[in-house]
């Protein structure tokens, strides 16, 4: 079956449609992540178990995603990413019911399960509109997520301060992300196979172009994932800051990122994704170096401002790459954000494991040097960069495979 023509306008929409549903998916992490302390008590585990529970996120994502392209090929992108962000939305709800060690497993592994698949399938119908339109996108879709974990966050935080049952906030919040996210995917672009294209396999190794662009993933989410968590922890331990200052380092770090994001493309468009890229690890560099050397608190906050400065882009420019980079993007979508899940995995142990050896200054030293590999080895998402061509409105762009990303 084949679309027909798209006009501008619709391919415009579709653009708000995708951003909503990257909105939403953020929001769904932003409201769990609130809540995992009522849920450590709920289930009655230790630090160490909640750690085990949490790693299922990661390996059910892993084990999900290479699912995505099959399920796209089988009903379309619309209806592909409406029931994988409904079964996203819905897991939200799971982990504040289960009552122990071994049901938070399992519900971890759903909810990290749905999340990999329907974070495919949203970045493959991102940068198939960034195609279409034959701009730069992905950042701001991006800067989407950052800014609706914001919102979400904002509302477990509201919800644990008021003391609500994070079984009743997490169902409440599940069916109205829901219906928005049913409501968002009414208008995002509606692309299916052709009549002689054979079905992906369902399971298959990432190819090798994946490989090396989901590498300059991992830098980014490397070091994402090490200022995330740690970054309040450095400011109080390293330099004795007060537990506000640490804190408002750490949301200062998210909201360097949601803005990065939101006003990335423009930079990107401009630049390129590679130049963008190294432009970015410099930042990041200069940044880990600031934060490594500095002796004060305001210094280091503005080194983690910078950090976030210059890894925001990284990671949507990774999935656009991907995406164009060969005959199966969502495989290779799938295999990138592998990648980068299992470097935002192991990300906080590490870190952690090389500051009981050594100190926190030596492990945010390996993040700064993971930051210049992306000056390194941004040339890999060369091949992935936007090319003028013909306005992709045509029946014969609208009769594509699936997402074509």
């Amino acid at each position: 079956m084949s679309d027909v023509a798209l006009a501008p306008t619709e391919v415009r929409r579709a653009r708000v449609a995708v951003a909503a549903v990257f909105a939403v998916h953020g929001a769904v992490t932003g409201s769990f992540a609130t809540r995992v302390p009522w849920i450590q008590d709920h289930a009655s585990v230790s630090a160490g178990q909640l750690g085990v529970a949490l790693a299922f996120t990661a390996f059910g994502a892993a084990c999900a995603m290479p699912l995505a392209g099959r399920i796209t090929h089988r009903f379309g992108s619309r209806g592909a990413l409406r029931g994988l962000l409904a079964l996203w939305t819905l897991s939200l709800m799971l982990p504040a019911l289960a009552p122990n060690l071994v049901t938070l497993c399992l519900a971890m592994f759903a909810y990290g399960a749905t999340a990999g698949m329907s974070d495919v399938a949203m970045n493959a119908l991102g940068v198939e509109v960034e195609h279409r339109l034959d701009r730069s996108i992905m950042s701001g879709l991006h800067g989407m997520w950052s800014a609706g974990a914001l919102a979400g966050s904002a509302g477990g935080t509201l919800a644990a301060h008021l003391g609500v049952d994070a079984r009743l906030h997490h169902v409440c919040a599940s069916v109205a992300l829901t219906l928005l996210g049913l409501l968002a995917c009414q208008w995002v672009l509606d692309l299916r196979p052709t009549a002689d294209e054979e079905p992906p396999p369902r399971f298959t190794l990432p190819p090798r172009s994946a490989l090396l662009i989901g590498a300059v993933g991992f830098c980014a989410v490397f070091a994402e994932g090490a200022s995330l968590d740690w970054s309040a922890v450095y400011l109080r331990d390293e330099l004795d800051s007060s537990a506000g200052l640490a804190a408002a380092c750490t949301t200062g770090f998210m909201l360097t990122m949601a803005v990065a994001r939101l006003v990335g493309d423009a930079v990107v468009n401009r630049l390129g994704a590679v130049r963008t890229v190294r432009a970015g690890g410099v930042l990041a560099a200069l940044g880990g170096v600031l934060i490594v050397v500095s002796g004060n608190a305001a210094a280091a906050i503005a080194g983690f401002g910078l950090m976030g400065l210059g890894i925001a882009v990284v990671v949507p420019l990774c999935f656009a790459a991907a995406g164009r980079s060969g005959p199966n993007p969502s495989q290779a979508i799938a295999g990138v954000a592998t990648i980068t899940y299992t470097s935002g995995l192991i990300a906080p142990g590490l870190i952690g494991g090389v500051a009981q050896a050594t100190s926190l200054m030596v492990s945010f030293g390996v993040v700064t040097v993971l930051t210049v590999g992306l000056v390194v080895c941004a040339g890999v998402l060369r091949g992935g960069e936007r090319t003028k061509a013909a306005p992709a409105v045509t029946p014969r762009d609208a009769a594509v495979p699936g997402p074509r990303t």
